[in-house]
């Protein structure tokens, strides 16, 4: 039998590696831009690895965790993770640079959907609560990839600081090879029939299709932030790395609370307010001139995003509790394709016309996700309480 409070402490362990991995890429980005000269269109495309590499961990960490359960999942994909980091670390050519961040996002979908999945089989009550938790972790992850590099940058090179990184992998790793996890759901062969039928359920690709664009969201704010306050507010870079910790650790602080709030507050009412203030972040952060104003917009836009991510997927976990993994597979591989989509189409947008309408992407996108929202909760609201 397993201890509830060791797995999920496990799983939280997991969101925190996902946390480095998303973030790495806009934490170093004007580093790699500058080392590798590269201009804005291919800096797009490196950047769209990143999620595609997350796209196809999250494809496969489902059937993996139906058919064999957690504990190989996470191993492994602990060990991608510091391998991808310490090539980063050594490259000095762009082609080993791109199989790296394809590497430590294959790894990191993976953890990302793995201790999601984890969490919601585990919680028989307050299951969006206790994602929210989970995402805490995260944020504590994306918080200390930019700080720790932010404060290094003028004693060693990013190189360095992230070869750092990449021996801290090594903790979590230690401890999932000695805790015991779940037993896997389908240990005589995964129901291949099953998880194809999931493909007819309307409910479950309406919640994918809003992750596709919540996703593009938060891709675009944690790899382009950077580069929009240098290169449109004429920030340095350092300053421009705390500006995205504020963003992280406004989405931290924000679900620390979501963690007492989900269990007293209607989910839908939470949602929809934070939708709110995501609209006045983004057009705070659009027509502001100024540093502070800009960090202020960040901090908000780290709260209206908070919740979302927790409590869709409580959603699905509440919907398809008996497939979970292959559930969670499906609407984060549709949330992923979002993120690449949004992130190249930013990359070609700040090529032709500037950084600044990254913004007004974002925007647009949190447009499409207040429409799919209101016509996925009349879909669900009849099969769990939302």
């Amino acid at each position: 039998m397993y201890n509830k409070k060791l797995v999920f402490a496990a799983a939280c362990l997991g969101m925190l590696l996902f946390g480095i991995v998303l973030i790495s890429l806009g934490s170093i980005l004007p580093s790699v831009i500058s080392k590798f000269s590269i201009d804005e269109v291919t800096a797009g495309a490196l950047a769209t690895l990143l999620p595609f590499g997350v796209l196809g961990g999250s494809l496969i960490f489902g059937p993996i965790v139906d058919r064999y359960g957690y504990k190989f999942l996470l191993i492994s994909c602990s060990l991608l993770v510091f391998a991808g980091l310490e090539i980063i670390a050594s490259a000095e050519e762009f082609y080993p640079l791109q199989i790296a961040v394809f590497i430590i996002g294959l790894g990191g979908g993976a953890l990302n959907g793995g201790t999601n999945a984890l969490v919601s089989d585990i919680s028989e009550q307050g299951r969006s609560a206790n994602l929210s938790i989970l995402g805490v972790f995260f944020g504590i992850g994306a918080l200390g990839m930019p700080a720790i590099i932010g404060l290094l940058s003028g004693i060693y090179p990013y190189e360095t600081v992230i070869s750092f990184i990449a021996v801290f992998i090594l903790i979590p790793l230690i401890f999932f090879i000695v805790v015991k996890f779940p037993l896997p759901k389908h240990p005589q062969g995964f129901p291949v029939k099953n998880g194809l039928a999931l493909l007819k359920e309307i409910p479950l690709l309406l919640l994918g299709f809003i992750l596709f664009f919540q996703s593009g969201v938060e891709g675009l704010m944690n790899n382009w932030t950077t580069t929009y306050l240098s290169q449109h507010l004429f920030v340095k870079t350092d300053k421009a790395l705390y500006a995205l910790s504020y963003f992280v650790f406004g989405m931290t602080i924000a679900r620390l609370a979501l963690g007492y709030l989900l269990k007293k507050v209607p989910s839908t009412l939470v949602l929809y307010i934070s939708l709110a203030v995501s609209f006045l972040a983004g057009i705070l952060i659009y027509t502001v001139s100024s540093y502070f104003l800009a960090v202020v917009g960040l901090i908000l836009f780290g709260i209206g995003l908070a919740a979302a991510f927790p409590v869709y997927l409580s959603y699905v976990g509440e919907l398809y509790s008996v497939i979970s993994g292959t559930a969670f597979s499906i609407v984060l591989v549709i949330a992923l394709c979002g993120n690449m989509l949004l992130n190249y189409l930013t990359g070609i947008i700040a090529h032709n016309y500037g950084i600044e309408n990254f913004i007004a992407i974002v925007l647009l996108s949190l447009t499409f996700i207040a429409i799919l929202l209101f016509i996925t909760l009349k879909k669900i609201s009849n099969k769990i309480k939302v």
